[in-house]
């Protein structure tokens, strides 16, 4: 099989490139493409949360990406008369051992990750190519493009992934439907420069203004962002004047103390696309599914593809595990991005409302249940863990921060945990312990400094953590870490392997 590649990632913008980062921190031989010649100047994402920073850390670039971030401290919601709905506090740092939530000014973590790339030898990214054509056969799948200078060329690679966006032309050629889960509806987005203090209490704050819904962000440095809905009979030449920009506000950001730097008009979709793989092609990102931005789940959701995805694609292209592997993605991803796509929908649909009544009752509920004003974290849908009744199965795990200042994940790599205390580690069948021992995908810890507290907060004397640092399973006795053991999608030496008598491979 004569392939160019084994993986090609499909544009190039923060979802695209962070997974060609970690695809070449993996060692896997990736090619990227991105249709404009220059990275884009302009802020679109300005959000991610704790779980996108410890994927940042996988890679070794979270401290880089910490100096370029600022906590979000402060989430509120008012209503039309300016009273306070929602208020509480966003600093504190998660169990994931970083900030909860995060803002950001996207071409800077653009630039930083174009970076990683130049440096990384197993990838590239190749600027000004333009995806023409899609085919796919027995010997890969053929990606047709023409570069910035007219030039016609085929990539083959092994396996295709498509980070080009909302309007991917991936998604389109290969005829995938998308899900619609809300209203289609216009807003104008203004990034730019604040001068002086604000009279504006909070990092985040939701305008419920049924008037006029808006959305104001304090973003790194001076920078500030304001989302305004566009109201039929707006004059979109005049909207985003700072003229335009003080009115539809209510003089929140004026010419006095706001200079916008970028305008520009969105429509506002919740879409998820109903397959997210097509033979060897895999769709990740807005590709694949859409938000309101109401949760900043939008990035979130990208990074979250990009590391589900990536350690499949390097256990099957290094025949650790079997093709099957990847069956898993969509089956995992695509629930989780539904549910909060739909999340999203639902709160769009009640903060952008210009019906007074509806209004009128969004706040007494949110008043009533504040509580309810952001969702709780889902689980991934069924696929390694299908079936199991384990209630910590497909959760994030947490990682915690250790006496010496490390953090769990820096210990593990981009591996499998197994934390388990000596003792039950101990009632395992030596075969057993020896396969754990000798397999370098697993990392297995048992003290107590290391990993207590994880062991604690699944209430378990062990757990199994996935590379991606999703929970495949826990176990109290010896009996049932063999059952979870036998879940792992590697070919092992652990007995009566599944996986081991399927993969046609074996160790060494």
């Amino acid at each position: 099989m004569s392939q160019d590649c084994e993986v090609l990632v499909v544009g190039g913008g923060p979802v695209g490139v962070k997974m060609l980062a970690e695809l070449g921190h993996a060692g896997v031989r990736t090619v990227g493409i991105e249709m404009w010649p220059e990275m884009w100047k302009q802020a679109r994402a300005v959000h991610f949360d704790a779980e996108a920073m410890r994927s940042f850390q996988s890679i070794g670039l979270a401290a880089q990406v910490s100096e370029l971030t600022s906590p979000m401290r402060h989430y509120r919601m008012e209503n039309e008369v300016g009273d306070t709905l929602l208020s509480f506090a966003t600093g504190q740092w998660e169990p994931q051992a970083w900030h909860g939530q995060n803002l950001f000014h996207q071409p800077e973590i653009d630039a930083l990750l174009r970076a990683e790339v130049e440096r990384l030898p197993s990838v590239e990214l190749r600027l000004g190519t333009t995806l023409l054509e899609i085919d796919q056969d027995d010997d890969g799948v053929h990606c047709h493009v023409k570069t910035v200078d007219g030039t016609r060329q085929t990539i083959t690679a092994r396996w295709v992934v498509a980070c080009d966006g909302a309007n991917s032309t991936v998604r389109e050629a290969l005829g995938i439907p998308a899900e619609n889960l809300g209203v289609d509806d216009p807003w104008l987005v203004a990034d730019g420069q604040l001068h002086g203090a604000l009279d504006m209490e909070g990092d985040m704050v939701l305008l419920g203004r049924h008037t006029r819904p808006a959305l104001f962000i304090r973003l790194p440095g001076d920078r500030a962002r304001i989302e305004l809905k566009v109201l039929q009979g707006d004059d979109p030449d005049e909207i985003v004047t700072p003229e335009g920009i003080a009115r539809l506000s209510k003089g929140l950001l004026t010419p006095e103390n706001f200079t916008p730097d970028r305008r520009s008009i969105y429509t506002f979709r919740a879409r998820v696309a109903e397959r997210w793989r097509v033979g060897n092609v895999f769709l990740a990102g807005d590709a694949a599914h859409q938000a309101p931005p109401l949760f900043g789940q939008g990035l979130c959701a990208g990074m979250r593809d990009v590391s589900n995805l990536v350690w499949k694609l390097r256990l099957v292209a290094d025949g650790r595990a079997p093709e099957s592997l990847l069956d898993t993605y969509e089956s995992e991803r695509r629930p989780h991005a539904w549910y909060w796509v739909n999340e999203a929908a639902v709160m769009a649909n009640l903060v952008q409302t210009t019906d007074p009544e509806v209004a009128a009752r969004r706040d007494a509920f949110v008043l009533a249940e504040p509580e309810k004003g952001f969702p709780a974290d889902p689980a991934l849908g069924p696929g390694l863990h299908a079936g199991s009744v384990d209630r910590e199965a497909g959760r994030l795990s947490m990682q915690p921060m250790l006496a010496d200042g490390t953090r769990l994940d820096d210990l593990v790599g981009r591996r499998f945990l197994l934390a388990a205390s000596p003792q039950l580690l101990a009632e395992l069948p030596e075969l057993v312990r020896t396969a754990l021992e000798n397999d370098p995908e697993i990392a297995v810890l048992t003290s107590p400094e290391h990993v207590g507290v994880l062991l604690d907060s699944v209430v378990s004397s062990a757990v199994l953590v996935r590379p991606d640092r999703y929970v495949l399973g826990t176990a109290q006795t010896a009996r049932s870490l063999e059952d979870l053991l036998r879940l792992l999608p590697l070919e092992s030496g652990l007995p009566d392997s599944p996986l081991t008598a399927t993969s046609g491979v074996r160790h060494v």
